[in-house]
């Protein structure tokens, strides 16, 4: 029975490298992506690279709560069950910029999209012999805070914070995660890629950040070298029972306190529901 994947983020670098490198392994990969025409061409070329005729392409923008709604109805006609939840897209705004429901667009994609996702999805994971959720943090998680007073940055806005606090965001959303899914067969850990070399940075519109790009393009590493313990975590049999683990080259990695804070996981994920309208739950068994 081959495992049936979501990548998020699916159309270009890690996410393109993850469904390849899954869909390899026999696993149906559908990858989630936001516009249908970069979709169809990531589609065909994921398929050319892997040889593999189990890829699916599924519309979804996570800076749209309705949209990642319509997603999770549509996925749960069509399949009964999820393996791994792959939660990779990610955006960094050079300027301030507010999703279709007014959040700021770094956590609002980041964290909130992908909060919003996994939960509509958890039934699914849980009807897996083995769910995994794994999430595409970043070590710059170590420069951030949750702004629990401005957390859209409506004061005081710039990129660096505003992405750094997202992946804080990401860790405190997999450590309470994993301990709300405690007893149950899912599991939930998070990864820093490394310094990658994709598209994350650049404006689609304007090609704004490619020079940037293109000057800093030695120094990184490759998309497929970004996805490698992403994909490890996302199949790898001794991996089967590790749960709220922060991940990189394949190996855990001590967090700082700030990204341990049990209180913090709480309030966020508290916050969370409210901005994206689901029930806060004690507990997901």
């Amino acid at each position: 029975m081959s495992k049936v994947v979501v990548v998020t983020g699916a159309n270009s670098g890690m996410g393109l490298a993850s469904t390849v490198a899954l869909a390899k392994q026999g696993a149906e990969v559908i990858m989630v992506c936001r516009h249908e025409q970069r979709g169809q061409a990531a589609l065909a070329e994921a398929i050319r690279q892997s040889g593999s005729d189990q890829i699916r392409l599924m519309l979804c923008d996570l800076g749209k709560l309705s949209s990642i709604r319509n997603f999770a109805h549509a996925f749960k006609e069509r399949y009964s069950r999820l393996d791994v939840l792959l939660n990779n897209a990610g955006v960094v705004m050079i300027k301030r910029q507010e999703t279709a429901d007014g959040f700021e667009m770094d956590l609002g994609v980041n964290h909130l999209g992908h909060f919003l996702l996994t939960n509509l999805l958890l039934d699914t994971l849980i009807a897996s012999p083995q769910g995994r959720v794994v999430t595409v943090a970043s070590g710059a998680y170590k420069a951030g805070n949750i702004h629990f007073d401005d957390p859209f940055l409506m004061r005081g806005f710039n990129p660096a914070k505003a992405y750094a606090q997202s992946k804080l965001a990401n860790i405190l959303f997999t450590k309470e995660l994993a301990a709300r899914l405690s007893g149950t067969n899912v599991t939930a850990n998070c990864v820093h890629p490394g310094a990658v070399g994709t598209q994350i940075g650049v404006n689609r519109d304007t090609g704004f950040g490619k020079t940037v790009l293109a000057m800093l393009k030695p120094f990184f590493l490759t998309p497929e070298q970004g996805a490698d313990t992403a994909v490890y975590l996302a199949t790898a049999p001794e991996m089967e029972r590790v749960t709220g683990q922060y991940f990189y080259k394949k190996k855990p990695q001590k967090l700082t306190a700030k990204a341990e804070s049990k209180e913090n996981a709480k309030r966020l994920w508290s916050w969370s529901c409210e901005q994206v309208g689901i029930e806060d739950r004690l507990s997901l068994r």
